[in-house]
């Protein structure tokens, strides 16, 4: 039984970092990565899950606890016929390294047919998070939370108070796009690529990486533009290709209010356009993409292209079509706004580094790959030549 004497803490905003929005609900707080009005004009069930999971929310405050205990209900997805999924995954920092990782037992199921194309919920109980062994003096502490689990927060309890961590005017970097970056099959929450370059950037992430759903959608600009930043990275491609959404007529006047959008509220911010890594599959075939059923069968998670070649003739989106676009319409737009910047997916991992660590599934990186899309994206975007560099540090003598 433990001895500590605990302390209940209300979890409330200026604890969360991350999440640009708290649901209160009767099983506790939810946190979202979409604003209500935003969610409010969305009638997708994947984006409206990919929203409600928690990439790049944390719980940021400064304690002398020696010991934690958070009380939450993940839910959890299981896929008829793929492997089983990884446990959820906390990850806690202490002045900013990493000092423990655990998991959340219990929670909801949500149970998906990819073939027939339904979902089941079967729910679960809450289940508690333990730190301990903490050193007995005043720190920053960070409880990354699972970026793949809808996570509610019910209760945070400490044996010693807590209160809001202090601004250490770091600048917030606002980050959206695919899968990718909202984390798929990275190792933790704190290890996702734009977690990893947030960390080396000395930056304050905001992750608005959407599984599935980084499709030029209205609602998402307003949120980009509504939403604190100091700098902003938009990573396009994958989703408009693997969902077969739209054509090249409505590709180029779509980014061209996405960005118009997000400049009537940052109209000075570092903006960086970033275009697909490398996806073999989806270069020079159109979508849409679809599981590989067969694989399925035999145990492995994997995508196909179901797309022709020949039908780019007629407007269908690639990989390929997609970045020559991207870097037209970011050239012609940096005339008037210098602050407008390009990067090609393809230098944050490319041919080679396919050859090396090609992706699992077809579509998405595995850990060591995020680590090196993370490491390039920062060595790019935070070198003091970089569109993100730091006015305020000084050149090394």
């Amino acid at each position: 039984m433990s001895t500590h004497r605990w302390i209940t803490t209300p979890i409330t905003a200026d604890l969360l970092r991350g999440a640009l929005d708290l649901e209160h609900t009767e099983q506790g707080v939810l946190p979202h990565r979409l604003p209500a009005r935003a969610r409010a004009q969305n009638a997708d069930g994947q984006l409206a899950m990919a929203e409600s999971q928690p990439s790049g929310v944390r719980l940021v405050f400064r304690t002398r606890a020696t010991a934690l205990e958070l009380d939450t209900l993940p839910t959890k997805r299981v896929y008829v016929g793929a492997p089983p999924r990884p446990e959820g995954v906390y990850d806690l920092l202490v002045d900013g390294s990493l000092v423990g990782r655990a998991g959340v037992a219990g929670g909801t199921t949500l149970t998906i047919d990819l073939a027939a194309g339904t979902t089941t919920e079967q729910p679960g109980p809450v289940g508690t998070l333990r730190f301990s062994g903490l050193a007995d003096a005043d720190k920053d502490v960070e409880i990354w939370l699972p970026h793949n689990e809808t996570t509610r927060l019910v209760a945070l309890r400490s044996d010693a108070p807590v209160e809001p961590a202090p601004d250490h005017g770091r600048r917030v970097w606002l980050h959206h796009g695919s899968s990718i970056s909202h984390g798929s099959d990275a190792e933790s929450p704190s290890t996702t690529w734009p977690a990893l370059a947030a960390a080396l950037g000395g930056v304050e992430l905001t992750n608005l990486g959407l599984g599935g759903s980084a499709l030029l959608d209205p609602f998402t600009a307003r949120a980009l533009r509504d939403a604190p930043a100091d700098l902003i990275s938009l990573k396009i491609g994958i989703n408009l290709v693997n969902t077969d959404l739209m054509r090249l007529r409505a590709f180029g006047p779509a980014v061209h209010g996405f960005l118009d959008t997000i400049r009537e509220g940052h109209p000075d911010a570092p903006l960086l356009v970033v275009s697909s890594i490398l996806c073999p599959i989806h270069e020079d075939t159109p979508g849409p993409s679809a599981p590989d059923f067969a694989a399925f069968s035999a145990g492995r998670l994997r995508f196909l292209a179901t797309g022709d070649p020949a039908e780019r003739a007629s407007g269908k989106l690639t990989l390929g079509v997609v970045r020559e676009e991207l870097a037209r319409i970011v050239a012609e737009r940096a005339a008037c706004d210098p602050n407008l910047h390009y990067l090609d997916g393809r230098e944050l991992y490319g041919e080679a580094d396919n050859a090396e660590l090609p992706l699992p599934d077809e579509l998405h990186p595995d850990a060591a790959t995020h680590r090196r899309i993370g490491e390039r994206f920062a060595a790019r975007a935070f070198a003091p030549e970089g569109p993100f560099a730091d006015p305020t540090a000084r050149p090394a003598p």
